[in-house]
């Protein structure tokens, strides 16, 4: 997670990872933490994170505690602190199937593209490119000036998925978590993660606006 706003993206896409029976590492950025707490009024801290990550994962994109049950006991996630350069996935030997930055702001684009790592985030996003890995970069923000642009074909050109956080309305959606779920199963897809999070297109009008059964 870098600092944009579009913590429900990132909920979700932790949700569908975890449902889809993957194990996580997850990076939160010192900018992410300012907008979690702006964004949900959760403060992420690194002694409580484990409690702090299940209250975030359980609240729906209204805000509602207790509309998802989400398992974060066990080794199945493991938290790794943004300032952590050392942590097993700063190596290309570390055993990872690629990245997803979601949401990605355009200056942890720009640390991307340009191959810095000032910090884990950036580190493991050029560990993921060198490694031939697959990297979805989730851009939230508008307008888009022309040197974010930029950097975006840069990290087409490098080999990632360059995936705005634009949600589509053709799935039925008729509550925000509908949209968050589109986004975040749009990111799951580009990373080879099977999921339910929104219904798909088949050549049909209509419909409803959960995925089938």
């Amino acid at each position: 997670m870098s600092g944009a706003s579009g913590t429900p993206y990132a909920a979700a896409v932790l949700r569908g990872l975890l449902a889809a029976g993957e194990s996580v590492d997850l990076v939160v950025s010192r900018a992410s933490r300012l907008t979690l707490l702006d964004e949900t009024g959760i403060s992420f801290r690194d002694a409580h994170w484990r409690e702090d990550l299940r209250e975030w994962l359980e609240r729906g994109a209204d805000g509602k505690s207790g509309t998802f049950e989400v398992d974060v006991e066990g080794d199945r996630v493991r938290y790794w602190s943004a300032g952590d350069l050392a942590a097993g996935p700063s190596s290309g030997s570390y055993p990872a199937k690629g990245m997803l930055i979601v949401p990605a702001s355009t200056a942890c684009v720009a640390g991307v593209a340009l191959g810095l790592s000032k910090d884990l985030l950036q580190r493991v996003a050029s560990v993921t490119l060198k490694e031939g890995r697959r990297l979805v970069v989730a851009v939230r923000e508008t307008p888009l000036n022309g040197q974010t642009l930029r950097n975006l074909v840069a990290l087409d050109e490098a080999g990632a998925v360059v995936l705005p956080a634009s949600p589509a309305f053709y799935a039925g959606a008729t509550h925000i978590q509908d949209l968050v779920d589109f986004v975040a199963g749009r990111a799951l897809d580009a990373a080879g993660v099977p999921h339910r999070l929104y219904r798909r297109w088949k050549g049909e009008l209509g419909g409803g606006s959960r995925p089938e059964a």
